[in-house]
């Protein structure tokens, strides 16, 4: 089941990418951000509500509550950056460089964890993954503005949070019912999110968003939250040097539909770098089980 979950967690974050990249077209991402975070904290209670969960509040150690709120700063600095990376970049080259979080995901699991079972494997796949990224990062042509390759940086931030989101998150939710975990943690980012808003003065700029983009956020927002239940339900059942590889193959239905919807084309040298990510996954996700 837990494998079954990162599968369609990968699905959901994948659809995320693009519909998210469709409602911060003129929509600022730091605004997107917060309200988009609003939806995935809707649609989290209401499963925490559903499946029961809420009863086991008052039951929650200290150590679990403090790592949930660690791993939800960790995920909203995350959001901040990727999102600001995707305003500023394409799909097909933000996306690699936030996935390339799986490098650092596996190894601070190694480490952390003690799940050294395949670890042969596991490192194998790990350096295809990381030499799939290098050849991946293709530098923005620079259009006259000043952000320049400036997303890459931001990328980059992305990338580094998500690891420690991951790791947090797993010593987090070891005793806490992943459902209940999720929504926790997305209170969190809200508060973020919304404190970010605030401090750069773009609040009155809510009122203004466009509302075709709007009803993208909101979709994104969903899917968000669809593949953060089926993600921390299974990285708390499953090992997460496994589950996340198999979590970041959301890349390839980005990757697709930025092809699609807009005309993103890969070069051959990221093509290579792509074939790469998909073999290093799949070598853990079939070997290393």
């Amino acid at each position: 089941m837990w494998l079954i979950a990162a599968v369609m967690s990968a699905f959901f974050a994948g659809l995320t990418s693009i519909l998210a990249k469709c409602g911060i077209r003129k929509t600022d991402s730091d605004i997107a951000t917060a309200v988009r975070t609003g939806v995935v904290l809707l649609f989290s209670w209401i499963m925490v509500f559903i499946v029961g969960s809420y009863n086991t509040i008052a039951q929650i150690q200290p150590k679990s509550l403090l790592f949930l709120i660690l791993s939800g700063a960790a995920t909203g600095a995350s959001w901040i950056c990727y999102f600001k990376a995707l305003s500023e970049g394409d799909v097909n080259k933000v996306i690699p460089i936030d996935k390339s979080s799986t490098v650092l995901t596996v190894l601070l699991a190694i480490i952390c964890f003690g799940e050294t079972e395949h670890l042969a494997v596991k490192l194998a796949g790990t350096i295809l993954l990381g030499v799939g990224v290098i050849l991946m990062i293709d530098k923005k042509k620079s259009d006259g503005k000043a952000s320049g390759n400036r997303y890459i940086f931001y990328a980059i931030g992305s990338a580094v949070f998500a690891a420690a989101t991951s790791i947090l998150a797993k010593i987090g939710i070891t005793d806490v019912e992943s459902n209940l975990g999720t929504a926790i943690r997305t209170c969190v980012v809200l508060i973020m999110a919304w404190i970010i808003v605030f401090v750069k003065g773009k609040q009155s700029a809510v009122r203004h968003i466009d509302k075709k983009e709007l009803l993208f956020i909101f979709l994104s927002g969903i899917a968000t939250g669809a593949s953060w239940l089926c993600y921390y339900y299974a990285i708390q059942n499953g090992k997460v040097s496994v589950v996340i590889p198999i979590d970041k193959m959301s890349m390839l239905i980005s990757i697709l539909f930025s092809y699609i919807f807009f005309k993103e084309k890969l070069s051959r040298k990221a093509l290579l770098g792509l074939c790469l990510m998909v073999s290093g996954t799949l070598l853990m996700a079939i070997f290393a089980r």
